[in-house]
C-alpha cells in the first residue's frame, strides 16, 4: 500500500498564523466547540470560525446560540448523516474555488461519534486540505477523571441499544487490557449497567455526566454501586460517558483460582454440585463456571 502523504504544504500552513487579518488558506477546518461551558473555546477557534466563508453544523439553532455570543456571523448549513455524502462534492468545489469551510459539531470535537466523515474521506480524496483546531473533548475529560488507568484506552462511542447487541460489543472487548471509554443515553445507563455486570463482573467504572456544567457530577464504583446509585436518585439526563476498567492481570489469576476451586470440587462432588458451590464462592455467572467445570472434566 502507497504512503499518504499530508498536503497541508508551508502555503497552506498560513493558516496557523496568529494574526487574526490574514486570510485562512481554502480547505476544510475541523473546529472543536465547547461541551457544555461556552466559555472553553479556543481563541484560534473563534478566529478560524470569524475567517471562514460558511460553516457547516449539525443543527444550525444549537450553533447559533455559540455563534452569537462570540458575534460570529457567517452562513450556516446543516450536515448531519442523511445528507453528508451528497453536499461532499458541492462543499469540495467550494473549496476548489478558494472557499473556506469550517465544521463544527453539537459540542466538542468534530466526527467523535458525531458526522464528518465521508466528507474529510471525500476531501482528503480530492486533495484539498483538511485540518483541525482542536479543543474540548468529553472522552478525554472522562478519562481525566475517571480515576482508571489513562496510559492505554479505546473509545468505543455510542453502545447499541439492545441488550443482545449491546452484550455482543461488550463480550468483544471483554479481553483488552486497556480502559473503555463509551456514550450512553441517561434513560438506558441502568440496562447497560446490568449488561456490563453480565459480562465484566464487578469491575471498576465511573459514570460521567453534565461535564463543564453547573451539575458536573462523577460516579465512580462498580456496576452494582451505580445501579443502586441510579434505582435511588433517578437515572442521569441526557448523554453520559461511561469509562470501564481494563482487563487486569489479576483477572487472569482470578481465572486460575476458579480452576482450582472446581478441580477440588469435582473429587467429590457432581459437575452441578461443584459449579453451585464454586458460584456461591465467588459470585461469578453459572454458565461460565459450567462451561469451565466440563472443559476440566473433559
Amino acid at each position: 500500500m502507497a504512503l499518504t502523504l499530508s498536503n497541508n504544504n508551508k502555503k497552506q500552513n498560513k493558516g496557523n498564523t496568529n494574526d487574526p487579518n490574514v486570510k485562512l488558506p481554502a480547505g476544510l477546518y475541523l473546529v472543536a466547540t465547547p461541551i457544555g461551558n461556552l466559555k472553553d473555546i479556543t481563541l484560534r477557534s473563534i478566529e478560524t470560525l470569524k475567517s471562514a466563508d460558511a460553516i457547516l453544523c449539525e443543527d444550525t439553532r444549537v450553533s447559533g446560540k455559540l455563534l452569537n455570543t462570540y458575534d460570529i456571523k457567517k452562513p450556516l448549513l446543516s450536515l448531519h448523516d442523511h445528507n453528508e455524502e451528497s453536499r461532499a462534492a458541492h462543499i469540495i468545489s467550494e473549496i476548489e474555488a478558494g472557499k473556506t469551510i469550517a465544521l463544527i459539531s453539537d459540542a466538542g470535537m468534530p466526527m467523535i461519534s458525531d458526522p464528518g466523515y465521508k466528507l474529510v474521506s471525500a476531501c482528503l480524496d480530492a486533495g484539498v486540505m483538511v485540518t483541525s483546531t482542536p479543543g474540548a473533548s468529553s472522552v478525554l475529560m472522562a478519562l481525566q477523571l475517571s480515576g482508571l488507568p489513562s496510559d492505554k484506552f479505546s473509545f468505543l462511542g455510542f453502545l447499541p441499544t439492545k441488550s443482545k447487541a449491546r452484550q455482543d460489543i461488550l463480550t468483544e472487548w471483554q479481553d483488552v487490557p486497556a480502559t473503555l471509554i463509551m456514550f450512553e443515553n441517561g434513560l438506558r445507563v441502568i440496562d447497560t449497567c446490568v449488561d456490563i455486570q453480565k459480562i465484566y463482573g464487578e469491575r471498576q467504572m465511573t459514570l460521567a455526566r453534565e461535564l463543564t456544567k453547573l451539575f458536573e457530577d462523577i460516579w465512580r464504583g462498580t456496576p452494582k454501586d451505580i445501579i443502586n446509585h441510579i434505582e435511588t436518585n433517578g437515572p442521569p439526563k441526557g448523554e453520559v460517558v461511561l469509562i470501564i476498567a481494563g482487563k487486569q492481570k489479576s483477572d487472569t489469576a482470578a481465572e486460575h483460582d476458579v480452576d482450582e476451586l472446581l478441580k477440588a470440587a469435582l473429587q467429590n462432588h457432581s459437575v452441578k454440585d461443584a459449579v453451585a458451590m464454586v458460584v456461591d464462592q465467588t459470585g461469578l455467572k453459572k454458565k461460565d463456571i459450567y462451561a469451565r467445570a466440563l472443559t476440566i472434566q473433559n
